[in-house]
């Protein structure tokens, strides 16, 4: 097209420069080679409707590489208008296709999209390096995850059951689960594809449609996926993906009146003001929101193992995980070896470049959090906590912060308190199971905790004590498609993964009629 175009241009070499650049400002991909080799063609576009369109207003935003800080592409930002035209898209495919199929289409089309996750495995991972800054050990990880629960997803779309309920021989009554129509849905920049992943599947598989909007900061894996939306044969309309800006397309979404639910992933600040917003159209919401989660070893635990989960449960994804063991309580008898031990793991952890051999921490994803994540740890040493290893930034390039321990901590300082999100982690002292539980539970969060024990017993004694939606034991972050996950209190309501993901994309229609009845 671009010779046959070019060939009509008067020939003024400046007119044809003028056209090359407006297409080029113009096109909807961009040829991007990733940092281990890896070619492909990165969407710039929104998705809408089964294909990628420059947005109304032509305004785009830049995407950062944050492990060396240089610009990867620029990708067109969504506003009211995009939002409408979503919203369109997915009310015209719910109303006259993706709510009426047969489940067993859901199904094929989900399983069709898993096949090609997989597929493309290696390039999505990738992506998911250089866009969040996350290690390709912690993205191949996130990936896998989502071709398993993308296909569990595709399971469970012939199974969404209704119930038969005895209200005596004059009446049938019945119950079914019908699907709730347009969701928005807005996602983190934590584990973007991820939960790109939660928030799609289940909704597919009951029958909804969605409009999703990507974190600006990490926007291309969840554009690149809808290319594979597309292939796997999903119609169009059914899922459409519009990056843009929390004030102008996460507020729309929560105010349109055609989208039916919401479903939120991130800060508790922003998941308050997510809930109010979304009451004026009285929509169904779900929030999955921040934590402070306890870790607590116990002197009883094997040490190496102990000391091996609560560094993943920190370092883990940068410390850039909702659920990240940040506070851990270790029992009096044991806590110098443990905390030896900690601050040797610690120290051991390769952290740099994420596509360089053997780096688990990778980079933090912005300045904005490498600078909230410095302020927090110098209000740990202003409040008097100690360092033990750590505190400070690595390199002189790229979002890296060293993995941190504070030691000499008080349950009060806001170290204790409040969510860093970041490889920064507090050591406590405690003597006894009810001074932990205590600890564990004094916390406006509750989204996850771990236990390290031998003993079975104190294992459920204390997970059925402690106030968390997931407890781990003798493990931690250690998720399974099949696992409901979510938090109490401040992180959140509803459910990810599981069966119970399910409720939150589906309603509850009751059906009773009156029999006649006939004596023989």
């Amino acid at each position: 097209m671009l010779s046959r175009t070019c060939s009509k241009v008067s020939g003024s070499s400046s007119v044809l420069r003028r056209f090359t650049r407006l297409y080029s400002q113009n096109s909807l991909s961009v040829p991007i080679t990733l940092p281990n080799g890896i070619k492909y063609e990165q969407p710039t576009g929104l998705f809408i409707n089964g294909e990628f369109v420059p947005s109304h207003s032509g305004e785009t935003f830049k995407v950062l590489n944050p492990s060396t800080e240089e610009k990867i592409t620029d990708i067109y930002r969504a506003d009211v208008a995009d939002v409408n035209t979503a919203v369109k898209a997915a009310k015209n495919a719910f109303d006259n296709h993706w709510s009426q199929v047969d489940p067993e289409v859901r199904a094929r089309g989900l399983f069709n999209l898993a096949d090609l996750i997989e597929e493309h495995a290696d390039t999505l991972a990738s992506i998911e390096s250089m866009d969040n800054g996350k290690s390709m050990i912690c993205a191949r990880g996130d990936v896998d995850l989502v071709s398993k629960y993308l296909r569990s997803c595709g399971g469970w779309a012939d199974k969404i059951y209704g119930k038969v309920m005895d209200t005596g021989k004059d009446h049938f009554a019945y119950s079914i689960r019908e699907p709730i129509g347009v969701c928005g849905q807005i996602i983190p920049w934590n584990f973007p594809l991820l939960m790109w992943s939660w928030k799609i599947g289940p909704a597919l598989a009951t029958g909804n449609t969605v409009v999703l909007k990507p974190a600006e900061l990490t926007p291309l894996s969840a554009l690149y996926a809808a290319n594979l939306v597309k292939e796997a044969g999903i119609p169009a309309g059914v899922v459409n993906i519009i990056p843009g800006s929390g004030r102008v397309v996460g507020e729309k979404l929560c105010t349109h009146p055609d989208v039916k639910k919401i479903a939120f992933t991130g800060s508790t600040v922003v998941g308050r003001n997510i809930m109010k917003t979304a009451s004026d159209t009285v929509k169904k919401v779900t929030l999955e929101l921040g934590g402070k989660s306890p870790n607590i070893v116990f002197a009883d635990a094997d040490i190496d193992k102990a000391v091996e989960n609560i560094g993943h449960g920190i370092f883990f994804n940068s410390g850039e995980v909702c659920c990240a063991g940040s506070r851990i309580y270790v029992q009096d008898t044991v806590y110098e070896k443990v905390l030896q031990k900690f601050k040797d793991y610690a120290e051991s952890l390769k952290v740099g470049n994420p596509f360089n051999s053997g780096v688990f921490q990778g980079a933090q994803t912005s300045a904005k959090q490498v600078e909230k994540i410095l302020a927090a740890i110098d209000s740990g040493v202003k409040d008097g906590a100690r360092i033990v290893t750590g505190g400070k930034r690595h390199g002189n390039k790229g979002y890296f912060i060293q993995p941190t321990i504070f030691a000499d901590v008080r349950e009060d300082m806001d170290i204790v308190k409040e969510e860093i999100f970041g490889p920064v982690v507090t050591v406590s002292k405690f003597s006894t199971v009810d001074e932990v539980v205590s600890m564990a539970n004094d916390s406006q969060y509750g989204l996850a905790a771990g236990i390290h024990t031998r003993d079975i017993n104190k294992a459920i004694n204390v997970s059925n004590r402690v106030k968390a939606g997931t407890v781990w034991i003798n493990t931690y972050n250690a998720f399974h498609q099949n696992v409901p996950f979510g938090g109490f209190g401040q992180s959140g309501i509803g459910r990810e993964m599981g069966e119970s993901a399910l409720d939150n994309y589906t309603q509850i229609k009751s059906i009773r009629m009156a029999l006649e009845n006939n004596q023989v």
